[in-house]
């Protein structure tokens, strides 16, 4: 006697076709299709706002800045430039540009360099499972960082001045036998400046190795150590590579920042002497703000700004970034 066969036609008949699906709460079958772009528009909803924000707040005034580099004139008298580019052809033949640029890039070669190298020293130090009291020593060199820009430059310009403290010092443990004017001074007000960005940002190049340290996988360094590496071939040849995009990118934000360094140069030293000390982002300022006002130039090296960030980051992109 053979089974009877309805139900499994009935289940076979209730089951929905190829490509849709039922809807919750309801038999009304939907299909695939429709639920996807459903989602889609979901996503579109949420993204397009905060795109719409950011091209409106970040990307329009660049657009901005970009006619406006192509213009002449004082305030707001301004008119088209003959020829266009002469804003930019302008910044080869400015003297006080180059000397900017020159310093900023001075700054940029001396304290990035030395500012990621104890950086990579403190953290591993931080790391190590010996040390006691982490919590303190990781908030204690990241403390600098919470500090504001504005006043820890005022309070280094309060130690370095003539007869401030590091003189007192100084001349206390018989360095020195009399007042240096630090900040009056061409190399030692660049010391200076070099000194505060090392104080403040080099916790926070820190917190982002000392991250990185945490997550690399301890079987590596296990197995170095099993093959008869010391300490210093195990950090190199097995913690340096996976650290690699970590430096990259602390490389990268460090470079950007030196270039667009402005509060330094204009508390500590307010450029001087003799705009030596004047980075680039402080020369926009004052051909911005305190000079007559010259809003064309002043776009055209804030863009001359952003090619040469832009350079440099290509370029350690580039060096640095070396996937197998």
């Amino acid at each position: 006697m053979s089974a009877p066969t309805a139900p499994t036609e009935d289940r076979a008949s209730s089951a929905p076709p190829p490509g849709t699906k039922e809807s919750p709460g309801s038999s009304k079958r939907v299909p695939l299709s429709a639920i996807a772009r459903r989602r889609s528009l979901t996503g579109w909803s949420f993204i397009i706002p905060a795109a719409a924000l950011i091209v409106l707040v970040n990307f329009w005034p660049m657009i901005q800045a970009l006619f406006l580099s192509l213009q002449t004139g004082r305030g707001t008298r301004l008119t088209w430039a003959e020829p266009l580019w002469l804003n930019y052809q302008r910044l080869f033949e400015d003297e006080t540009f180059r000397l900017t640029l020159s310093t900023t890039f001075i700054y940029l070669i001396i304290q990035v360099p030395i500012m990621l190298t104890i950086a990579m020293v403190l953290a591993n130090l931080l790391n190590a499972p010996w040390l006691r009291w982490k919590g303190f020593w990781r908030t204690a060199i990241f403390l600098p960082c919470a500090v504001g820009l504005v006043s820890y430059a005022l309070v280094f310009r309060q130690i370095f001045a003539t007869d401030g403290l590091a003189n007192d010092l100084l001349i206390k443990f018989g360095l020195l036998d009399a007042n240096v004017n630090w900040l009056g001074q061409t190399g030692t007000a660049r010391m200076v400046i070099i000194l505060g960005l090392l104080w403040r940002w080099t916790g926070y190049n820190m917190i982002f190795f000392l991250a990185a340290l945490q997550n690399i996988d301890r079987s590596t360094l296990e197995a170095a150590r099993v093959d008869g590496a010391n300490g210093f071939k195990t950090f190199w040849y097995v913690t340096m590579p996976q650290l690699k995009p970590i430096i990259l990118l602390c490389a990268i934000l460090s470079t950007n920042g030196t270039l667009q360094m402005f509060d330094e140069s204009f508390n500590l030293t307010n450029g001087g002497p003799g705009n030596t000390t004047m980075t680039v982002s402080h020369y926009l300022y004052n051909v911005s703000f305190r000079n007559s006002p010259n809003f064309g130039y002043a776009a055209a090296i804030s863009y001359a700004i952003l090619i040469i960030v832009a350079i440099l980051a290509a370029i350690q992109m580039k060096v640095g970034d070396k996937r197998d």
